[in-house]
C-alpha cells in the first residue's frame, strides 16, 4: 500500500478501532478489529523465541523450542552473503511453523565502542559489512512469508541509560556510518518493519524524530512498510504517531490509544495521520496472513546449518608453527569450564530455547575417538577455583598439547548494560598463566560476545582461537575446525585493540547528564585506528586458515554503476580453503575530512589446492560517495582512486588505480560566499573572472600574484569587497549570484 492511500478496510472503522490498531493487544501481538485478524511479532535476531502459554508479562521467561543459530557477532564474521541468506531462509521457515508474522531482527547497529553490552547482536563496526549481510538476512527471512524488523534505527551504540541517552552525532558520521548500513537494507531489500531505538538522536527520541522516521526513512530512502518501536521506546504516544511511528509494543491496556483518540477529537491531531498509520498494520497483517502456514521444519537440517554458519564463523587469529589443525590421535587434554558448559549466546531478549545444544568436549572425544582428559580450571559463577586450577595445571603437563577455552561469562555481557572493561576474568587469566607455564604448547579457544583483549598473553601461546558465541551447535563447530574437519575461514568484522584506551570512543562512551558524544566523528573502528596509526592486536578483516592465498594481477575497471575491481586469487596450500577478498578505496586529494582507507566491497572465495581464480568484487558509486553537508545530499568526488586487495584492512596483496568522475557540486552563492566558492561556478566564476581580470590599479596587481590569490580564494567576497584598491559592486554581484542560484535549481 502506498503511503499516501487510504486502506479501503479503514472506511468501515471508527475512530477509537482505528487508533487500537497502532498499538499491541499484549506483549507479543497485535490488536485484532473487524476484517484486520491479530499476528504475532517474537524476538529474534538469531533463532525464534516465542514464549511459552502463560509466560511471564515481561517477556523474559520460557520459550519454546526452535534452532539457536549463531550470534550476529559469530555471522558477521563468515563474510558469508549466500549462507546469511539461507540463515534467513531457515529463520523464516522456523517463524512461519510456529505461526509468528514478524520476527525481530537483524540487528545491525555499528559496534561503536567494544563496551557495548550488546555488540553480540550487531554485526560490525563497518556499515557497508552490517548493509550487506543485514540484507541478506532479510532476504532469506523474508522470502518464507515472514516479515523481518531491522533493528536499532538507529544511533543505539549503547546500553547504559538506553531508554533515554542521546546520542549526540554530527551529520556527516551519523549518515556515513550509522545510518548508511540501514539504508543498503531498506533500498535493496525493504523489510515489512524497521524498529525505531529507545534512545534519542541530537536531542530528539527516535520514536518521535520525523526527521529519521519521514524524511530519511521513507521519503530519502523510499521504505514502503511499517515502522515499530522498540518494547517501551514510545515517550509520547501521540507526538510519535504524528512523527511516523506506526505501532507500539507492547499493549499499554489502551490508555495510549485514548491519547490519540483525544488528541483527534481536540483538534491536535488530524485523523489522517491516524489512518495512515492503521493503514500500514492493516498491510503488514495482510502480508503475514499471506505468509502464513503450519508446514514443519527439519529440526535436524536446521542443526546442521547452525553447525555450518557456526564453523564459518570462526577465526583463527594465530597459529604459529601449525600448532592447528591436530592429528586425531594427538595427545591433547581439554581445560576450561566452557569447554564443556558452552556459552552460546547472548543474555536479554534474544535468548533462544536450543533445539540440542553441542559442547566442545564431547564433539572432541566423539570425533577423535578417545576419551580426552578435561579439567574444569576455573567456575563461570565467581566462586572459588583454587583447587581446580591446581588440577588443571597438573593435567596441563601430562599432555602433548592443551585446548585451553576461555570466555566472558554471560554475566557481564547482556542486554540492558555496558561492559566496564575488555578482560578475560583474573581467574582464567591466572590460570592460563599457569597451563603455558606447565606446557607452552597451548591453545586458547575464546567465547565472548564482544572482542577482548588479547595483548596480555598472545604473544606466550601459539593459537588463539576467536569462538565468539556460536549458538546450538558451536560445540561440534570447534571440534570439526580444531581437527581440520572444516578449515577456519572467519575474518574480524571488529578490531581488537591493544588496550581499551586505544578504541575510538574510549574518552566518551557512554556519556554524561543524559548525553553521549559521538566526538570520534567518522573515525570509527579500523577508521580510528588508521587515521591514529595505532597498533593493534588484530586488525578489521583478519583471519587465518589452513591453507595460503596469493593475489595478483589487480585491475580496476568504471562504468556508471562504480568501479569493478578484479584479482587472481591462488590457493597456494595443500588444503581447500576460502578466502574473504576485500577491497579498501580511498582518496588521498581529497577536499574533505576522510578515514585512510574504508572497506568498498568483499567476496568470499572457496577454492581447492592449487586453484587460481579470477574474483570480481563490484564497488557501488553510491558506495563512493561522501555525505555533503552544504547541498544536504550524497557526493563522489572526483579524483584518483586507489583500491587496495588483500587479507585485512592492513594486509594488502594487491593495487589498483583508476580515475573517477565527480559530481558536480555547487554550494548556493550569497556575500558570504569565498572567491574560490564563487570561482568554481561555472556561471558566476567566469564573470567573476573576467571582471578581476579587467581590473585595474591595486586590485588587479593583487589578483596577479598566485600565492596572493591563492590566498584570496579562502575569504568571502564580502570581506574582500572591504580591502582597499578592490572595486567589486556588491550590489551587481547580490544579481549575479540570484541568477546562478536560479540556473542551478
Amino acid at each position: 500500500m502506498s503511503n499516501t492511500q487510504t486502506d479501503p478496510i479503514l472506511d468501515g472503522l471508527s475512530l477509537e478501532q482505528k487508533a487500537s490498531l497502532t498499538s499491541g493487544a499484549d506483549f507479543w501481538t497485535t490488536k485484532a478489529v473487524s476484517g484486520v485478524p491479530s499476528i504475532m511479532l517474537t524476538d529474534g535476531p538469531h533463532g525464534v523465541r516465542k514464549q511459552e502459554e502463560g509466560s511471564d508479562h515481561l517477556g523474559l521467561s520460557g520459550s519454546i523450542p526452535t534452532t539457536c543459530f549463531p550470534p550476529a557477532v559469530g555471522l558477521g564474521s563468515t563474510f558469508d552473503v549466500e549462507l546469511l541468506e539461507r540463515v534467513g531462509v531457515a529463520l523464516g521457515e522456523e517463524a512461519r511453523a510456529e505461526s509468528v508474522g514478524v520476527l525481530l531482527g537483524p540487528g545491525i547497529n555499528i559496534k561503536r565502542s567494544p563496551l557495548c553490552g550488546r555488540n553480540f547482536e550487531y554485526i560490525s563496526e563497518d556499515p557497508l559489512v552490517s548493509g550487506v549481510l543485514g540484507s541478506a538476512l532479510v532476504r532469506g527471512l523474508q522470502s518464507q512469508g515472514v516479515g523481518a524488523s531491522l533493528k536499532h534505527f538507529a544511533a543505539n551504540n549503547q546500553e547504559a541509560d538506553r531508554m533515554r541517552v542521546s546520542a549526540d552525532i554530527d551529520e556527516r558520521p551519523l549518515r556515513e556510518i550509522y545510518l548508511r548500513g540501514f539504508q543498503r537494507v531498506v533500498e535493496q531489500e525493504q523489510p515489512w518493519t524497521v524498529m525505531c531505538s529507545y534512545n534519542k538522536i541530537n536531542g530528539v527520541y527516535a520514536s518521535q524524530d520525523s526527521w529519521l522516521l519521514n524524511t530519511v526513512l521513507r521519503d530519502d530512502w523510499g521504505f514502503d512498510g511499517l515502522v515499530v518501536s522498540d518494547w517501551g521506546a514510545v515517550s509520547d504516544r501521540v507526538a510519535a504517531l504524528a512523527a511516523g511511528l506506526d505501532l507500539e509494543m507492547p499493549s499499554t491496556n489502551g490508555r495510549t490509544d485514548a491519547e490519540i483518540v483525544a488528541a483527534v477529537r481536540a483538534g491536535e491531531l488530524d485523523e489522517s495521520v491516524v489512518d495512515t498509520a492503521a493503514g500500514r498494520v492493516a498491510e503488514l497483517v495482510r502480508k503475514a496472513v499471506a505468509g502464513a502456514s503450519d508446514t514443519p521444519y527439519d529440526r535436524d537440517a536446521h542443526h546442521g546449518i547452525a553447525r555450518e554458519a557456526a564453523a564459518a564463523s570462526i577465526v583463527l587469529l594465530k597459529n604459529d608453527d601449525a600448532v592447528l589443525p591436530l592429528a586425531t590421535d594427538a595427545s591433547v587434554v581439554v581445560i576450561g569450564e566452557l569447554g564443556q558448559n558452552a556459552r552460546y549466546q547472548g543474555a536479554g531478549s534474544s535468548q533462544v530455547n536450543p533445539t540440542r545444544l553441542d559442547n566442545a568436549l564431547d564433539s572432541i572425544r566423539e570425533l577423535t575417538g578417545a576419551e580426552v582428559p578435561f579439567a574444569a580450571g576455573y567456575t563461570t559463577d565467581g566462586t572459588d577455583s583454587v583447587e581446580l586450577a591446581q588440577e588443571a595445571v597438573a593435567l596441563a603437563a601430562t599432555a602433548g598439547t592443551v585446548l585451553l577455552f576461555l570466555g566472558v561469562p554471560a554475566d557481564q555481557e547482556s542486554e540492558g548494560f555496558d561492559r566496564t572493561d575488555i578482560e578475560l576474568p583474573a581467574t582464567q587469566l591466572t590460570l592460563l598463566d599457569a597451563v603455558v607455564a606447565a606446557n607452552p604448547r597451548t591453545v586458547v579457544v575464546l567465547s565472548n560476545g564482544g572482542v577482548v583483549r588479547l595483548s596480555g598473553f598472545a604473544d606466550r601461546v601459539p593459537a588463539i582461537v576467536e569462538g565468539w558465541l556460536l549458538g546450538q551447535a558451536g560445540g561440534s563447530a570447534v571440534a570439526q575446525m580444531l581437527y581440520g574437519v572444516t578449515n577456519p575461514s572467519g575474518r574480524l568484522t571488529e578490531t581488537i585493540p591493544v588496550r581499551l584506551q586505544d578504541s575510538p570512543a574510549f574518552l566518551d562512551f557512554g556519556g554524561e547528564n543524559g548525553h553521549a558524544r559521538y566526538s570520534e566523528g567518522l573515525f570509527v573502528g579500523y577508521r580510528w585506528y588508521d587515521a591514529r596509526d595505532i597498533a593493534v592486536s588484530y586488525a578489521f578483516g583478519h583471519g587465518l586458515s589452513y591453507t595460503t592465498f596469493a593475489y595478483s594481477d589487480a585491475t580496476a575497471t568504471v562504468d556508471a554503476d562504480g568501479v569493478t575491481v578484479r584479482v587472481t586469487v591462488t590457493n597456494t596450500g595443500a588444503r581447500d580453503g576460502a578466502e574473504v577478498v576485500q577491497v579498501y578505496s580511498s582518496l588521498a586529494a581529497s577536499s574533505v575530512v576522510r578515514a585512510p582507507r574504508s572497506l568498498a566491497g568483499f567476496s568470499k572465495v572457496f577454492l581447492v589446492a592449487g586453484e587460481s581464480r579470477e574474483v570480481q568484487v563490484t564497488v557501488r558509486r553510491e558506495d563512493l560517495a561522501y555525505w555533503e553537508t552544504r547541498i544536504g545530499g550524497w557526493v563522489v568526488e572526483g579524483g584518483e582512486y586507489l583500491f587496495e586487495v588483500g587479507a585485512s584492512s592492513r594486509d594488502f596483496r594487491a593495487t589498483a588505480q583508476v580515475a573517477i568522475e565527480g559530481d558536480l557540486v555547487l554550494s548556493p552563492l550569497n556575500a558570504e560566499s569565498t572567491m574560490g566558492e564563487i570561482l568554481a561556478n561555472p556561471i558566476a566564476g567566469p564573470i567573476v573572472m573576467q571582471t578581476l581580470a579587467g581590473a585595474s590599479g591595486e586590485g588587479a596587481g593583487l589578483m596577479a600574484d598566485p600565492s596572493v590569490f591563492k590566498m584570496m580564494a579562502s575569504i568571502p567576497i564580502a570581506r574582500l569587497a572591504m580591502f582597499p584598491g578592490v572595486d567589486i559592486d556588491m550590489e551587481q554581484l547580490d544579481q549575479l549570484f540570484a541568477a546562478a542560484n536560479a540556473a542551478q535549481g
